[in-house]
């Protein structure tokens, strides 16, 4: 089963919403674009398996770098600290991640 971006990014944008509501305005921008960078990795990931040219290991690798880079940006914003920022991304994969385990037919998230 093949993923696409907009099967990753909604409900992503949702879960994370339903986490911060009061400061989703602030946020709404910079999650948005950490998740699209999020989603895109996870496709990345998929064609790389699909090709043969990715091991489990490095899969989870290159996983963890974009989840640290998005929860790096997430604690920029003024206000969200690191709890929050973690509960955001931690909620959005959560909210993806049968999608993306069933897909690589690993566990990924």
């Amino acid at each position: 089963m093949a993923m696409n971006i907009k099967d990753l990014l909604k409900p992503m944008i949702d879960a994370a919403k339903s986490v911060i509501e009061k400061k989703w305005p602030e946020v709404k921008t910079y999650a948005e674009t950490e998740f699209k960078k999020i989603g895109e990795n996870i496709l990345m990931i998929e064609a790389l398996k699909l090709q043969g040219k990715i091991t489990e290991e490095q899969a989870k690798l290159l996983f963890d770098i974009q989840k640290n880079a998005s929860s790096s940006i997430m604690l920029t914003i003024e206000g969200i600290g690191k709890i929050n920022a973690e509960r955001i991304i931690n909620s959005a994969l959560g909210a993806v991640k049968d999608i993306v385990n069933k897909a690589l037919g690993f566990v990924l998230i």
